[in-house]
């Protein structure tokens, strides 16, 4: 029996571990909530924080994350290397297929995702939950232009869009980081552990 076969529900669905995305808008807060999870949970817990592999030079002051051409995930995207897989802002990013087996063995994993991964995580994985976290249009300003990535023409086009996307389910759950770090972080991890 393989992978494909076990751990899987009736309607082909890989469980009986927990799915945990992580979307939301630029500014909001994702890596801040997540990277507080993995500091407070124990390293050898049941929860896995994945790491993303992104056609993006490394960078200690952006998101942790394996670097690849694009050459390099076109192969491993038709090797079937990535759980999930998505292509924003010019980059394509993905999930490395060991996910699936900690979902398997039982684990919970967290993934910061784009919101273009929850319909095709719906269908593979039993056990979902989708975190929407969100800030105020102010917050986002602020925590964006403090970056100085962007203009603030591109800014304002970030803050629309985010306002322009509806996330929504009864698998989802929205924490607003508008607010203090460690109220959001609580609810981040309540989720987590629930």
């Amino acid at each position: 029996m393989t992978m494909r076969d076990e751990g899987r529900d009736a309607a082909g669905r890989l469980g009986p571990g927990r799915l945990v995305l992580v979307v939301g808008p630029s500014g909001a807060g994702k890596d801040s909530l997540i990277n507080g999870a993995r500091a407070a949970l124990p390293p050898d817990g049941g929860v896995v924080f994945a790491r993303r592999i992104v056609t993006r030079t490394a960078d200690p002051d952006l998101e942790d994350h394996d670097s690849i051409d694009e050459a390099g995930f076109a192969a491993l995207l038709a090797e079937g290397g990535f759980a999930l897989s998505w292509r924003a802002h010019g980059l394509a990013y993905g999930l490395p297929v060991l996910i699936d087996a900690a979902i398997v063995e039982g684990r919970t994993v967290v993934a910061n995702v784009s919101r273009a991964t929850i319909a095709e995580a719906r269908a593979k994985y039993a056990d979902l939950r989708v975190v929407h976290v969100t800030a105020s249009p102010e917050r986002l300003r602020e925590r964006l232009m403090a970056r100085g990535r962007e203009s603030a023409a591109d800014v304002e086009k970030r803050i629309a869009r985010a306002a322009e996307i509806a996330v929504e389910g009864p698998d989802v759950v929205t924490i607003d980081n508008s607010g203090r770090l460690d109220d959001a972080r609580a609810a981040f991890l309540a989720v987590i552990s629930g």
